[in-house]
């Protein structure tokens, strides 16, 4: 049976969809106004061109990049390692995870360990890992691995400790073992983590990728803003930059 809505509930989702408007508008008006203050400096000198480059000249290098294609081959490099780190971390991250929910002799022994490597600064084992497996794509993704795992796998774990012992007890009188623990009420009650730790993932492997193609690429947007830093065309990293964002 269908409800009429009342002109109060209309009245307040009207004045929810204004407000929503108007933030969008702000936000978009104060990167257009940044852009222009951006402009207006370069162009009359109070900030130096060749330093901090220009709208107008990012655009340029944008449009050149898209025109000689490498833009595109160097991007799809990027997105493809940073989506396979992601997978692996993802699929790594569940099973030992589960590992540890189903061995608490295990967990205590393992949890320092982790807690340990994921307060490691993760950009200083770059230089390591080129060292130990060269200037290749096995290297970038065992970097971008690396900074995300530790993290991945100490938030999944303890969203699975969290779990509501009152339905694993349920499970447990009904003569469940831990199979079904696990699969009736750990997993499907820590979907909302794995989500949100899915989302923190993405970006992070994207900086772990980004991390590795510095230090040893030849080909990828980490790459392309060394190169450019280097050269001095640094409307090119500002456009690299944001095709991140």
């Amino acid at each position: 049976m269908n409800k009429e809505i009342s002109k109060e509930q209309l009245a307040y989702l009207e004045a929810r969809k204004v407000t929503a408007i108007k933030i969008r508008l702000i936000q978009i008006i104060i990167f257009v106004v940044f852009l222009c203050l951006w402009q207006f400096a370069s162009s009359k000198k109070i900030i130096n061109p060749f330093i901090f480059s220009s709208p107008e000249r990012i655009f340029i290098c944008f449009c050149q990049m898209v025109v000689d294609k490498t833009l595109f081959r160097h991007v799809g490099l990027t997105l493809m390692e940073t989506f396979i780190s992601f997978f692996l971390v993802f699929a790594l991250s569940v099973g030992i995870s589960v590992l540890l929910w189903w061995n608490k002799t295990l967990s205590s022994i393992l949890e320092p360990y982790l807690v340990v490597l994921n307060s490691l600064p993760k950009s200083a084992l770059a230089p390591l890992l080129l060292v130990w497996f060269g200037a290749t794509i096995q290297m970038i993704l065992i970097t971008a691995v690396s900074v995300v795992i530790f993290g991945s796998i100490l938030n999944i774990y303890t969203g699975f400790q969290e779990t509501d012992p009152d339905k694993l007890m349920l499970i447990r009188t009904l003569r469940g073992n831990k199979w079904h623990c696990l699969k009736l009420v750990v997993i499907p009650g820590s979907i909302p983590i794995l989500f949100g730790v899915m989302k923190s993932n993405i970006g992070l492997c994207l900086v772990g990728v980004i991390i590795a193609e510095f230090m040893g690429a030849r080909a990828g947007l980490g790459y392309l803003i060394i190169y450019s830093s280097q050269v001095f065309p640094l409307a090119g990293v500002f456009e690299i930059l944001n095709v991140d964002i």
